[in-house]
């Protein structure tokens, strides 16, 4: 893979934490720790240069999110971004969702290029004039102007959750979408914003008895009824909402097993789940805990059809990781386009990638020294111990500073979008 570009910046505020392809692949939105959204906009290929295309340049930038504060409960609600959505675009604008931890809004993002001219009651500054000044009447014309980007929010989606709000998925039917907790998913329909139906609550009478959280949640992508939801005990719920309108009794729960011999003090922590995805056919579960990336078949509830180890070197590390509370970063997982290949991200920058049919797995590095056109990415390898070669890194020595806990790949192309702290690499199959 070559073809990086590169965004970056120094701030706080600037660390993405959320990454998303639109459903055509020509958008790109990145969600920062600043509430602000960047959506960037895949160049067309010119005809004097065949291979340009595939650069993603920067095409909106807009403040989603505000910090804000709960009186009631003397808390304060970051505008960090957790998720954007894309919508599938019906006409010439776009739709996205992005959420913080407590408010869900809805994005139109357009364009304009033309403006209005030769208003009767109004000067050219758009100021009123006064009527008895008016003599003649004109038609207003529309005048070609330099394009804008307008992003305005249409909806806004609040006071309907009490933890925060780990996922958003939208459902296939397009009317409805779904927000998801730690305790209760809520099921939203796009035109109102002032009532959700609450469809999972696992709160606990008595609170002292929670043993389990909602780690995220996803629809089905073809049948509007089914969705599944993981959890914090390495658990996925399958649900069907037709079988009754609080889905609490799940259709289908998958879980492996623990082997016995593996079991340690740390092995409720690594087990919770950090991400759940459906492939794009429907037929599998994606699952992703600290360790691992498991592949699940929906017929199968058992075991998995699939297990992928992501840094089986951290092993032995898990008690330093714990203390410095990198054990509970949470890496999110994405299957390209055709369901082959499944992409999760780790340390030092290093993103891990499976080749589900020939079973072949490669590490890649998200850095600088690879950021240049064209520069094709090397394969990495971490040795755990004895004699290092010259092209390793000692697992002592990994960055766990730098870790890749959001990606992305375009829907039907190998372009990948890989966020790694604050910035963002884009990198793209070798073109001859």
């Amino acid at each position: 893979m070559n073809h990086p570009d590169e965004s970056t910046c120094g701030d706080k505020a600037d660390i993405i934490s959320t990454v998303e392809f639109n459903h055509t692949g020509e958008l790109l939105a990145t969600g920062d720790k600043g509430g602000r959204v960047v959506i960037f906009q895949r160049e067309q290929e010119s005809k004097n240069q065949v291979h340009r295309r595939g650069e993603y340049n920067v095409y909106s930038t807009f403040q989603s999110h505000e910090p804000e504060f709960d009186y009631l409960k003397s808390l304060e609600i970051e505008e960090k971004i957790n998720k954007i959505r894309w919508l599938p675009q019906q006409n010439a604008a776009y739709f996205l969702l992005s959420t913080n931890d407590k408010t869900v809004k809805l994005w139109k993002v357009s364009e304009r290029d033309k403006r209005p001219e030769g208003y009767n009651l109004k000067d050219e500054e758009g100021r009123l004039r006064d009527p008895a000044t008016i003599t003649t009447l004109r038609v207003p014309v529309l005048r070609p102007m330099d394009l804008m980007v307008e992003a305005t929010p249409r909806r806004v989606f609040a006071n309907a959750h009490t933890y925060h709000i780990n996922s958003i998925s939208v459902n296939s039917d397009y009317e409805t979408y779904m927000s998801a907790d730690d305790l209760r998913i809520n099921l939203w329909n796009f035109e109102i914003t002032n009532q959700s139906f609450n469809i999972v609550d696992i709160k606990p009478a008595n609170m002292e008895e929670l043993t389990e959280v909602i780690t995220a949640a996803e629809f089905h992508p073809h049948h509007c009824n089914t969705f599944v939801y993981s959890s914090s005990k390495g658990t996925i719920r399958l649900c069907d909402m037709r079988a009754s309108a609080l889905c609490d009794r799940h259709t289908k729960f998958f879980e492996e097993p623990e082997d016995p011999s593996n079991r340690s003090f740390f092995s409720e922590i690594i087990s919770s789940i950090s991400d759940v995805k459906f492939s794009h056919s429907g037929r599998y579960i994606m699952t992703r805990d600290y360790l691992t990336v498991k592949v699940w078949d929906l017929n199968m509830e058992n075991r998995p059809i699939e297990t992928y180890q992501v840094h089986d070197y951290l092993r032995s590390k898990l008690c330093s990781l714990y203390e410095n509370d990198c054990i509970f970063d949470k890496f999110e997982c994405v299957w390209n386009g055709s369901d082959s290949v499944i992409m999760t991200g780790s340390y030092n920058n290093f993103f891990r990638m499976f080749d589900r049919n020939t079973k072949r797995d490669v590490t890649l590095e998200a850095s600088r020294e690879n950021s240049k056109p064209r520069a094709i990415l090397k394969p990495r390898k971490v040795c755990v111990g004895g004699k290092r070669r010259k092209d390793e890194i000692s697992v002592d020595s990994l960055d766990f500073s730098k870790k890749i806990l959001h990606t992305a790949w375009h829907p039907s192309e190998n372009i990948i979008a890989v966020a790694a702290t604050n910035n963002l690499y884009i990198f793209q199959d070798k073109v001859n």
